[in-house]
């Protein structure tokens, strides 16, 4: 059954149309493009598939999933080529190739059966996409093994290879233009499954990719893929997203998919627009002048995009490099007292104690850490190493404060401290260090002291006179 839909906010048509497994593996002009996520099924998942597989084999069919296709036709040389680039759906097509490659392997000395004829005859048209990504290359592996034991064992009948091959069903949602596809993509994920906010800015960024800069799609898409999902989520929630939301004056709580647009910006092809953005229209075409000219063929030298953690974002190219950016400036952080002999001894003392103190384990603590850490990289972000010191102890005691008066730290407790004692603000109003480090803090007596485990920080405040 084939259907084509309108689009009436777009003049782009969507062909939908149920297609079974035997029809998607036999489709040689399916193809995984360079800006797809790594494969990150385990053996759980496929195991979870198989099985729903199995428990579902007795009904007339099984929808596996959607699948979104980008559909690109050329003309060379008179003959018309057509590729169908997986945008939404690779994880279930990759572990189905892989389910279909075993079960040859363990039936390939059958003869004569219609279901196994038609297995084995896959193997003249299923796709054999190659990889370079460390983490799909071990992933697909270890899967394949896994269901080469599964096959092994008989789990696959005749039967179940019918049921799955043609009663195994998708939902397939093919448009001939990529942007509209990866919209169509982030559509259909903020309103269904729970994709996590970092995905559909990576969906978003991708299709904001100018013409110029598409050379560079394949290395940038592979930077980001090669990062844990729990670095790039944490970097989106626990800093990235709190400071732009802390400096404006804004509670920064918990960032889910509907906070995505604070990470949205202005395209390069609009930067010349505004008068707001002609600054960033300058140095966005001057970074790539200076990186190109053939000096920089002898020095070796590369200048980064001076990148601010509140800035107007850049869509496209620009937001990978800052997100690339932003990673290496939060592990900066943690050898912060091994990277630079400007610090002074009570700077020294400060990072090694809020790591070492007998309560910090705690979830409460590490919230308290975490407001530390946000606040001390939005002033180095903001001023450089430019009394570094200084900045250390006033952050800390800002920080620190709220551990020593509390019982307990809740994320409420944290977010609410900031807004009632906006440091960022001051930051951000702040045209050099001193404005900032001339800012006075409270002085807490013995008395508000209500938290345990906190020696070193109370022994801390004291010897910087913040407690008496």
């Amino acid at each position: 059954m084939s259907v084509v839909l309108n689009n009436h906010t777009k003049s782009q048509q969507i062909t939908k149309k149920i297609i079974s497994v035997h029809e998607l593996l036999s489709d040689s002009s399916l193809s995984l493009p360079i800006y797809q996520r790594p494969y990150k099924w385990k053996s759980q998942h496929v195991n979870q598939l198989i099985n729903d597989i199995k428990r579902h084999q007795n009904k007339s069919s099984y929808r596996l999933g959607t699948l979104v296709l980008h559909e690109q036709t050329w003309v060379e040389q008179g003959i018309t080529s057509v590729r169908k680039n997986i945008v939404d759906g690779q994880q279930r097509t990759l572990t189905l190739l892989l389910i279909a490659h075993a079960l040859i392997q363990v039936h390939k000395h059958i003869f004569n059966d219609e279901v196994i004829d038609q297995l084995k005859a896959l193997e003249a048209t299923m796709i054999n996409p190659q990889f370079e990504n460390d983490i799909s290359k071990n992933n697909l592996y270890q899967n394949y093994l896994e269901i080469s034991r599964l096959a092994s064992r008989n789990t696959f009948d005749r039967d179940l290879i019918d049921f799955l091959l043609n009663k195994c069903t998708f939902v397939s949602f093919t448009l001939q233009d990529i942007a509209e596809a990866f919209q169509f993509f982030d559509t259909q994920n903020a309103r269904g499954r729970d994709l996590a906010p970092h995905d559909l800015l990576k969906a978003y960024h991708l299709r904001e990719f100018v013409e110029a800069d598409e050379v560079l799609k394949s290395a940038t898409v592979a930077h980001w893929e090669n990062c844990q999902t729990e670095e790039l989520a944490d970097l989106f929630a626990q800093f990235l997203y709190r400071i732009r939301y802390w400096v404006k004056g804004n509670s920064a709580r918990y960032f889910d998919k509907r906070d995505v647009s604070v990470f949205k910006g202005i395209s390069v092809n609009q930067l010349s627009s505004y008068n707001y953005t002609e600054s960033l229209n300058i140095v966005h075409y001057f970074i790539d002048y200076y990186n190109h000219q053939q000096e920089g063929k002898i020095d070796k030298k590369i200048k980064e995009f001076p990148f601010q953690l509140d800035q107007t974002i850049i869509n496209g190219r620009r937001f990978f490099e800052m997100i690339a950016h932003y990673q290496q400036q939060v592990k900066n952080l943690e050898y912060l007292s091994d990277s630079t002999n400007q610090l002074s001894e009570i700077a020294k003392r400060i990072l090694k104690d809020i790591n070492d103190y007998e309560g910090s384990y705690r979830t409460g603590d590490r919230y308290v850490r975490a407001l530390f850490d946000c606040l001390l990289l939005y002033y180095i972000d903001r001023f450089g190493q430019h009394k570094i010191s200084e900045a250390i102890e006033k952050i800390f005691i800002w920080a620190y404060s709220l551990r020593l008066t509390m019982y307990a730290v809740s994320i409420p407790t944290i977010d609410n401290y900031v807004l009632e004692n906006n440091l960022f603000k001051i930051i951000n109003h702040s045209i050099n260090p001193e404005t900032f480090l001339n800012h006075s803090l409270p002085i807490i007596s013995v008395n508000e002291i209500k938290s345990n485990k906190v020696d070193l920080i109370q022994n801390l405040f004291k010897d910087m006179h913040y407690c008496g």
